[in-house]
């Protein structure tokens, strides 16, 4: 559970925004996501690879290795 204290003073927004940067720093929207629907590990796996191919090129472009 996320708990965000007010302080005297504080203005309702700025305590929202506070709140909404903790919520977006655990990642539980993301994980929520990833658990919709099941991959299973090869797939990851392989999602996973042509992901760091795709870097490797994109470095390499950029001439920095």
């Amino acid at each position: 559970m996320l708990i965000i204290e007010v302080k005297d003073g504080e203005n309702i927004d700025r305590a929202l925004k506070r709140y909404k940067k903790k919520h977006q720093r655990t990642k539980l929207i993301r994980e929520l996501r990833n658990r919709k629907h099941y991959l299973k590990p090869s797939i990851k796996r392989r999602a996973e690879v042509l992901k760091a191919i795709y870097k490797n090129k994109k470095m390499a472009q950029m001439g920095v290795q």
